[in-house]
């Protein structure tokens, strides 16, 4: 009886090693043939999910962008500090795609959203008849932007944040306001703002 245990045992063994090996040779199998392809296919990946590295390095470079307007302008007058709004809005923002949903922090009704780029470039800027009451929010001696976030939700291809921004001129003054952006990842693989609403902390008053 002990002789009949040990061989049930070892021939358990042989047949569980031997459908091991098996499994193996068949995996190895499948995996050569999965990566195994013609060499003249040719394979595009496009991936538009978002990182939280990227939304942080882009909100910082819409702040880097208001000092860069706002030093242009100091240095080199209106119209240079236009030009560069204007290219500054090109590239961060979405507007080439459809509507933008930018609430800018200091504007009234009936203009106080944005949903077009010379919208937005009168916000940044001022110089447009249509928007008589926008002085150039870029304009004010800029010199350094932090944003602080609560949190940020990622979901694919697109990234919402919300949190404190604190923008300090040159004579260091500071305010801060309560902001909240949405990102979307394009097919170039750059984010781009698709909402933007900014708008001052309630006193309580």
């Amino acid at each position: 009886m002990k002789f009949w245990k040990i061989s049930i045992s070892a021939l358990f063994a042989t047949v569980t090693f031997a459908s091991g090996t098996l499994l193996v040779a068949q995996t190895s199998v499948a995996q050569s043939k999965s990566t195994t392809a013609p060499s003249s296919l040719k394979t595009t990946i496009v991936n538009r999910a978002i990182t939280e590295s990227e939304v942080l390095a882009a909100q910082k470079a819409w702040g880097d962008a208001l000092v860069a307007i706002s030093t242009t302008y100091d240095k080199e007058g209106k119209d240079a500090a236009k030009a560069l709004a204007r290219k500054v809005i090109d590239e961060a923002y979405g507007y080439q795609f459809g509507l933008v949903l930018f609430k800018p922090t200091l504007t009234t009704a009936p203009q106080t959203f944005r949903t077009t780029s010379a919208s937005a470039l009168a916000y940044f800027v001022g110089d447009d008849p249509a928007f008589p009451r926008d002085k150039g929010f870029a304009l004010n001696g800029w010199r350094k932007v932090e944003s602080k976030n609560i949190g940020i939700f990622i979901s694919g291809d697109t990234a919402t944040s919300m949190g404190k921004v604190t923008l300090t001129d040159k004579d260091g003054n500071v305010i801060t306001v309560d902001k909240t952006w949405q990102f979307f990842k394009d097919d170039t693989g750059k984010l781009r703002i698709i909402v933007h609403h900014s708008s001052l902390p309630y006193s309580g008053k």
